[in-house]
């Protein structure tokens, strides 16, 4: 795990099989991002089984595979999407293009995982939408930031046992280190990644309607800007945004490509959640200045202030929840519905800051 790299961060954690070898098969197709390690490293401690990998640069085929030796690299995307066993399909292209490889895979009767942002425009949006329709198949994404941290999956179970009452606020600091000579030149071009909002962005906005249990939300206000980065102009170092859910929830979060060197990791993410008896303080990846290590938990309610480290003690069932849910079509890991709204708010979240500016 690159602790240092926010692209290639792929957590691992312990194996937690919901179903036996053979019984679950995946593919991994389009390795444009790292998320996609993290992707395929949760699926298989769920148990899934990886059969194929395929991209169109054969280095980064057989960077997985080795990786993941036991994988086949497939000869093309159609030798995988034609194999009757794959159950579902994770891919983690450049953005603007994992809309066309979803439906693609839909269209093959297969299940669809991606990285975030899953959307550059609310068209495609909408044309995921309309496939899940026709077909039935599943367009998941990879918020990674609450799905693939031990901290978040701990808060959200407090919020569930009403440690906090009920919740009236999110805030959220999605920080990031740019590490720019090592990015690839899409991520710099404004159509294939979407944003900053739409971008990482949509972690901040997904865990908002999670925590706060909102099925409807507005952006009330966002922003983008280029602080530091005159190298890069289509690039946007900054962006925050304040939204407000049908349950009277507001939300606001900040994201950015200014982590200074001088931090331990990539980003020092945060989140807090305010209730009406008590709230919760995530430190994801690291307590600064006083502990190196990740996953804390800072909780204050009316029984007490307490700090839990919960590193490796809670795991990500994220994983074998949306590997039920593909075999059973149920949908506990997420719903649809859920996903979606998700993606469309950092999309209109985005659309407005363009347009202010």
């Amino acid at each position: 795990m690159q602790k240092n790299d926010g692209m290639n961060y792929a957590p691992k954690g312990k194996p937690n099989p919901v179903v036996k070898p053979g019984e679950f098969i995946i593919a991994a197709v389009a390795l444009d991002h790292g998320h996609i390690y993290g992707m395929v490293n949760g699926l298989l401690e769920a148990g899934a089984t990886l059969k194929w990998v395929y991209d169109r640069d054969p280095v980064k085929a057989e960077a997985f595979a080795r990786t993941y030796p036991q994988v086949t690299i497939a000869a093309s995307e159609e030798e995988i999407l034609a194999d009757p066993q794959v159950h579902l399909v994770a891919g983690a292209a450049v953005a603007y293009k994992r809309c066309e490889l979803g439906l693609r895979v839909m269209d093959a009767g297969k299940d669809y995982f991606t990285d975030k942002a899953p959307f550059t425009t609310l068209e495609q949006l909408e044309a995921a939408r309309s496939k899940v329709r026709e077909t039935g198949r599943k367009y998941m994404v990879y918020y990674s930031e609450r799905l693939h941290v031990e901290a978040a999956v701990y808060a959200g179970q407090l919020v569930e046992q009403g440690a906090v009452g009920r919740v009236i606020q999110v805030t959220g600091f999605g920080p990031h280190r740019l590490n720019a000579p090592s990015r690839p030149e899409w991520f710099f071009q404004r159509e294939h990644y979407g944003g900053i909002l739409c971008d990482i962005g949509s972690h901040q906005i997904e865990q908002f309607l999670f925590y706060a249990g909102c099925k409807k939300a507005e952006v009330l206000h966002s922003k983008i800007a280029n602080y530091n980065c005159p190298d890069y102009p289509e690039l946007e170092d900054f962006g925050d945004a304040t939204l407000l859910g049908d349950n009277g929830a507001t939300n606001y979060f900040r994201v950015d490509w200014l982590t200074p060197d001088g931090l331990g990791t990539w980003g020092d993410g945060r989140t807090v959640i305010l209730g009406t008896e008590g709230y919760i303080e995530l430190r994801k990846y690291i307590d600064i200045a006083r502990d190196q290590s990740s996953n804390h938990v800072y909780l204050v309610n009316k029984e007490g202030e307490y700090h839990f480290e919960v590193n490796g003690k809670v795991g990500c069932p994220f994983f074998g929840e949306l590997i039920l849910d593909c075999l059973h079509r149920t949908e506990k890991a997420m719903t649809q519905e859920h996903a979606f709204l998700a993606a469309e708010l950092c999309l209109k979240a985005q659309q407005m800051a363009m347009n202010i500016n």
